[in-house]
């Protein structure tokens, strides 16, 4: 017979992976918090714990509220640049999380203070109570409710309305990236204006790329000989309008700011300096 409460415990894994991933966005860090997770659980006697779900959550999201606090207070800015890769078991597995979590939620959810993320991860994904969050995040439940509200404006884009054409936009957008992601050369002729202009910043493009290419053939060749960059990338809202996040694990290392006339894209800018990036305000799509 099994030893009973690692049992109970894996029985809870996945979930606990699920609400550590969306807190700290890395795999191997949402790991570590699970496991940290099982070790106190260890110490305590699984037995007097009424509701063991709920128990492992509140434990599990205050690790991770320690990481995110220590992350933030430690760690340089790395918006345009990629953290060093930290050691993954499954690296595939991190590109099936962050592909059913979305790429540009993680990368506005890196944007949030510690204790917005929380509450927001909490509330908005798991459906946990305020005033169960509030003991968490050391706040009243009514404070909780402001912080999680402060959370889904920036995740929703300051909660402007979004201007006329915005679905046509992600419509334009949405193929661009598919023909990208095939390297489909003649798909992307198809979405482009014969007279688009791409723009980039030169920390965007391999050593000796012209920082700025003209003509939908130049502009696809381009985009088929970078194909594996679309990949790692995600419509997103990018200043108001619709653009592209590219993204390796949630991680933002490139913006597009996207211009679309007449359904084709005629003119899109890949910013990578991280002071301009700064500059453009990123909300992911509904």
């Amino acid at each position: 017979m099994g030893d009973e409460p690692a049992d109970r415990f894996e029985a809870h894994r996945a979930h606990l992976r699920a609400v550590a991933y969306r807190m700290l966005g890395s795999l191997p860090e949402a790991e570590d918090a699970v496991q940290e997770t099982w070790l106190r659980l260890s110490r305590v006697d699984a037995a007097e714990v009424d509701n063991l779900a709920a128990w492992l959550r509140t434990v599990v999201s205050r690790v991770c509220l320690d990481v995110l606090r220590h992350r933030r207070v430690s760690r340089e800015d790395n918006v345009g640049h990629l953290p060093e890769t930290p050691t993954e078991d499954d690296p595939a597995m991190e590109a099936v999380l962050a592909d059913s979590v979305g790429r540009a939620l993680l990368v506005v959810l890196d944007t949030l203070t510690p204790a917005e993320r929380v509450a927001f991860v909490l509330h908005d994904t798991f459906a946990v109570p305020f005033d169960r969050i509030a003991p968490i995040v050391g706040r009243s439940a009514a404070t909780t409710k402001k912080l999680a509200s402060r959370a889904r404006l920036k995740v929703r884009g300051g909660g402007a309305l979004p201007e006329p054409g915005l679905g046509r936009q992600r419509q334009v957008v949405d193929a661009f990236l598919a023909a990208a992601r095939l390297g489909d050369f003649d798909a992307l002729i198809a979405v482009l204006d014969p007279d688009v202009v791409r723009r980039a910043d030169p920390a965007a493009l391999p050593p000796g790329a012209a920082t700025e290419v003209r003509g939908a053939p130049a502009v696809a060749r381009e985009t088929v000989a970078l194909t594996a960059n679309s990949h790692h990338a995600e419509p997103a809202l990018v200043g108001g309008r619709v653009g592209i996040v590219v993204a390796p694990r949630g991680r933002l290392l490139f913006a597009l700011t996207v211009t679309v006339e007449r359904d084709r894209i005629t003119a899109y800018e890949v910013i990578a300096d991280p002071a301009r990036l700064h500059r453009h305000d990123i909300a992911a799509l509904g």
